[in-house]
């Protein structure tokens, strides 16, 4: 069974959920979320911050890819 941990999202487009929960490991230096037709790229900062009373790793947008067809 795998644990998994919520990250604080920041940038990229505005209706990219803000808390996205991904498989927990020691620190993932980037996530990816679909997003239309393609992914929003964010990298792991060295900031925590504060949701719903926890501290949570927060992800930098850094760029977006499109899906090939």
């Amino acid at each position: 069974m795998r644990d998994y941990v919520q990250v604080v999202l920041k940038g990229g487009p505005e209706d990219v959920p803000r808390v996205l929960t991904v498989p927990r490991e020691d620190r993932i230096p980037q996530v990816k979320v679909l997003h239309g037709n393609g992914y929003e790229h964010f990298e792991a900062t060295q900031e925590c911050e504060e949701h719903q009373g926890v501290f949570l790793p927060v992800y930098q947008w850094c760029y977006r890819t499109f899906i090939a067809e």
